[in-house]
């Protein structure tokens, strides 16, 4: 299912971002309402991801640069090659909290979209609560020893000509899943004002 929103004059990217959001939620028929609590930490996650957007564009010339010098001057690059897949793992790993706060991750909802409203709210609650929060806190927690290890060792490729400091891209294991427990808390605010009515939510617009 893809989304058309045409960007106004001065909004930023957070802002379209922000309308796509609710037309997905529009479209899912499940529009969970804002609180301020949540509306902070959704604002970290969209403001990191849209720096990190940038690596995208830096991935790109990477590419670009190693396919030249591999096909017009016959020169391959082990280095090269594992900038280019760093890049990717980095992007890819923030970009897991951004899908969750625009609710652009692959949804099964074949039969809860039939659900009434706060039906589908319980099962939203049951998911966070028991499956994503508990799965990023022990990713975080096995990623601390993890990355504390790599870091002590000062560890470096294994490949001959490869990349030196290792832990810094490990380390956006723990960046990566630390925004997204904070994407997944932000949206467990908004279930439990759905259900509960706390926080409270915003205003409808």
């Amino acid at each position: 299912m893809s989304v058309v929103v045409e960007r106004g004059p001065g909004e930023t990217v957070g802002e379209v971002a922000e309308k796509v959001f609710h037309e997905l939620e529009e479209r899912h028929h499940f529009r969970l309402p804002r609180t301020a609590p949540s509306d902070l930490l959704e604002a970290v996650v969209l403001k990191v991801n849209y720096v990190a957007a940038f690596s995208w564009a830096l991935l790109v010339l990477v590419v670009v640069f190693a396919v030249t010098l591999r096909y017009v001057f016959g020169r391959g690059s082990i280095m090269l090659e594992e900038i280019q897949w760093h890049i990717y793992g980095i992007g890819f790993i923030l970009a897991l909290s951004y899908a969750l706060v625009t609710d652009r991750h692959v949804r099964i909802d074949v039969f809860a979209e039939r659900l009434p409203v706060r039906s589908r709210g319980w099962i939203e609650l049951a998911g966070l609560l028991f499956l994503l929060i508990p799965f990023c806190l022990a990713v975080i927690l096995e990623a601390i020893p993890f990355v504390s290890r790599s870091w002590r060792f000062n560890e470096v490729s294994a490949a001959p000509g490869g990349l030196p400091y290792r832990w810094i891209p490990k380390s956006f294991i723990l960046w990566g899943f630390t925004l997204l427990l904070l994407a997944a808390i932000a949206r467990l605010l908004r279930v439990t004002a759905l259900l509960f009515g706390w926080p409270r939510p915003k205003p409808a617009s």
